[in-house]
């Protein structure tokens, strides 16, 4: 009889408090804004499963472990696949951007990710 009313506790407990819990998972956001300026490349986002987020840059594919609960996020290490191309400096700022990021805000379409003088603004496509 104790164990039934522990099962639906044990439950609660297991659900997604990362950001892939609140944001869409099937959603892929694109980023428009990137410390006040548009990102004129293309750069996405999005949380497909807990724990991970994955996207790509204006060159490269990347993803990362995310485990921070919401609204926090950590995003890191990142990895990402090594292709050259001339918009390379532009990727390196979405990284580093990516990489500094701490807290996150998640509201209907919109995706805002900021940290220590740093701010990304995503819409959902």
């Amino acid at each position: 009889m104790r164990w039934a009313f522990l099962l639906p506790v044990f439950v609660l407990g297991c659900a997604d408090e990362t950001i892939s819990g609140y944001a869409d998972p099937d959603a892929t956001y694109s980023l428009i804004e990137l410390n006040g300026s548009a990102f004129e490349q293309q750069a996405t986002i999005k949380f497909p499963t807990e724990g991970r987020a994955e996207g790509t840059g204006p060159c490269n594919t990347w993803s990362a472990r995310q485990t921070a609960p919401y609204p926090w996020i950590e995003m890191g290490p990142i990895a990402a696949t090594r292709r050259a191309c001339e918009h390379l400096e532009l990727e390196a700022q979405f990284f580093d951007a990516l990489a500094r990021t701490s807290l996150a805000e998640v509201s209907g379409p919109v995706l805002v990710l900021s940290g220590e003088s740093m701010e990304m603004i995503f819409q959902a496509n």
